[in-house]
């Protein structure tokens, strides 16, 4: 299957890339100049309406939305287990653990990000800004709690929810947002250096100075 994913660094692209990556896949990147107004182009209109980055191209069929790709991605290579499938419960904690981080742990940042620099002046509120900060400490909280003391989200073995919700701390890192939690400063540090997102990283970095 031939895959290209349409992307720019320091976005949710990297939680796909990173996903290729852990699972060994081979994978062309389209880079989409937001810094440009690529992504408004008609020619990317037409792969992804939202105007938005990662796209997926698999064989000729476009798919969107970053925790839909790397579902997709892990059932290419079942047997590396990145998304578990050994019970319905197994699964359901690993999908309660996704949505988590899109719906609770991203979103107070994604408010800040939209109110700082992502919408036009017009529609920016700064007002909301410490509200979206107290809400990230709540999930922050939440998350550590659920966390604990394993190693990944799951317990012993690292999923594609761990991609989701580190890669969603380290935006928190760069918003600079207090993690004073001790088990998610390490469980930042331990999915740091996964080789496979340095790749990653290297991969975007590559195209975007190509």
């Amino acid at each position: 299957m031939h895959l290209t994913v349409y992307g720019f660094p320091n976005t949710r692209t990297l939680r796909v890339t990173w996903m290729l990556e852990e699972m060994g896949l081979d994978y062309d990147y389209q880079l989409i100049d937001l810094s440009k107004g690529e992504s408004q182009s008609p020619a990317y209109l037409d792969i992804n309406p939202a105007g938005k980055v990662p796209a997926l191209k698999a064989d000729g069929a476009y798919l969107t939305e970053s925790a839909a790709i790397i579902n997709f991605v892990a059932a290419l290579k079942p047997e590396r287990e990145l998304v578990p499938d050994a019970s319905p419960f197994r699964r359901a904690q690993y999908d309660q653990w996704c949505n988590f981080a899109i719906a609770e742990l991203e979103q107070p940042l994604w408010t800040i990000g939209k109110n700082k620099f992502a919408l036009p002046k017009a529609q920016r509120c700064e007002a909301i800004i410490p509200t979206a900060q107290w809400e990230f400490q709540r999930a922050l909280d939440l998350l550590s709690r659920g966390l604990g003391e394993q190693s990944f989200i799951l317990g012993e073995h690292f999923t594609a929810a761990d991609i989701l919700l580190a890669h969603t701390l380290f935006w928190g890192m760069a918003f600079k947002q207090d993690i004073a939690q001790e088990n998610l400063q390490a469980y930042i540090g331990r999915l740091g250096v996964r080789p496979a997102l340095a790749a990653a990283r290297a991969k975007e970095q590559a195209a975007k100075g190509a």
